[in-house]
């Protein structure tokens, strides 16, 4: 049975958009996953299914978290040798500002436009820079998330597909935990 790895986007947010992690786990539990694990508050999950297509998970996740919680929530899945290969890559790749800029990576659903992954890559701010992995993105910033021009919104709208995105620390220590 495969192990897929979900990132919930924009969930536990300042108080908005609540989906607590027991209550998400008995969820999943009732609609047939198993081995069902969360990772801290911010929408990370791993789960075992009879699916054999990661975008089929996807889709039912996103459904039936939406469903039982009364919002619209986005889930991202990767196979945990995907999400080990793109740690793996994400901390390899040499920043295109400061060496010493913090690194979070944003998992992007489906394809990403080639116009998008142009402009993320020619991202032109001394503070900011993007490379794409696969098909997700492996954010650069000096001056941290919140003056960020390059924001999952403006990424969103350059690419085509939802985002969500993590630290490195998050994404490193969800790869040594689940990435088999």
């Amino acid at each position: 049975m495969p192990t897929y790895i979900g990132f919930l986007r924009a969930v536990n947010l300042g108080g908005k958009r609540r989906v607590k992690m027991a209550a998400l786990r008995e969820l999943l539990e009732a609609e047939g996953y198993e081995d069902v694990e969360t990772h801290i508050q911010s929408g990370n999950l791993k789960v075992r299914s009879a699916t054999r297509s990661a975008a089929k998970v996807e889709t039912d996740l996103r459904k039936a978290i939406s469903a039982e919680f009364g919002f619209d929530v986005p889930v991202v899945v990767r196979t945990p040798s995907q999400l080990r290969k793109l740690a793996d890559e994400a901390e390899a790749l040499e920043s295109p500002i400061a060496s010493d800029a913090r690194r979070y990576v944003t998992f992007m659903t489906g394809d990403l436009a080639p116009a998008g992954v142009k402009a993320l890559h020619d991202w032109d701010a001394a503070t900011e820079g993007a490379r794409v992995v696969g098909n997700d993105i492996v954010l650069f910033l000096s001056d941290g998330v919140q003056g960020a021009k390059l924001t999952n919104a403006r990424i969103e709208k350059l690419t085509g597909a939802v985002g969500t995105a993590r630290n490195i620390t998050v994404v490193r220590a969800l790869a040594d935990k689940w990435g088999g």
